[in-house]
């Protein structure tokens, strides 16, 4: 079963639309306290980083994730879960979970004709290798829509990277947490695959 974390965030049904094609068992939670004997967790969202913290506080998943992470739990992030996951981020100046340290900078990019937010399909270029990147190839392409990007303090906490201009961290990682700036549950027959992983995925790193 994974627990799909429900914080009144954008894009959470699509995640679950995607699960239920899979005919993977899923359910939303609503509190912190339904993580509790969580076998997996997925932390979805789209929106603003301090109105995402603000809920998460608010329901008690900040306190959750913490104890889901320390007691091994596969967490995967995406979007605003996985920027959330770090240190900080700039949009509202705002302290976040610090599951991964670093930061989440604003896109401020020299060619004006690159829109901010990015928004759109991108090849994604791995890294390093993880368990629920297998099955990707080179030219694999992903959809993404965001104005802020992760930037985790240790580059070995980065697993893919995106070029919009700048290079840019696309998936992230530490221990049993894995996470991603695009977004998987709209990224067609790949994102699938890689949402088919982490259902399979028991926390660790090895290939």
């Amino acid at each position: 079963m994974i627990l799909i974390i429900d914080y009144r965030a954008g894009n959470l049904t699509s995640v679950k639309r995607a699960l239920d094609y899979l005919e993977i068992s899923n359910r939303f939670v609503e509190t912190g306290d339904e993580l509790r004997d969580a076998e997996r967790i997925i932390f979805p969202g789209v929106g603003h980083a301090g109105t995402a913290m603000a809920v998460l506080k608010e329901r008690g998943f900040d306190v959750a994730l913490h104890g889901a992470f320390e007691r091994g739990t596969p967490i995967m992030g995406i979007c605003v879960g996985a920027q959330v996951s770090l240190s900080h981020s700039d949009e509202g100046d705002t302290p976040c979970l610090n599951l991964i340290e670093g930061n989440c900078p604003r896109f401020e990019l020299v060619d004006k004709s690159l829109k901010v937010p990015h928004m759109g399909w991108n090849a994604v270029t791995i890294t390093q290798p993880h368990p629920i990147l297998k099955g990707l190839k080179p030219g694999d392409e992903f959809y993404f829509v965001h104005s802020y990007y992760p930037q985790p303090s240790d580059p070995a906490n980065v697993y893919a990277t995106c070029e919009y201009e700048i290079t840019f961290p696309a998936a992230i990682g530490y221990k049993n947490l894995f996470a991603t700036q695009f977004h998987p549950e709209k990224s067609g027959r790949i994102g699938l695959n890689m949402l088919k992983n982490f259902s399979r995925w028991n926390g660790d790193n090895i290939c």
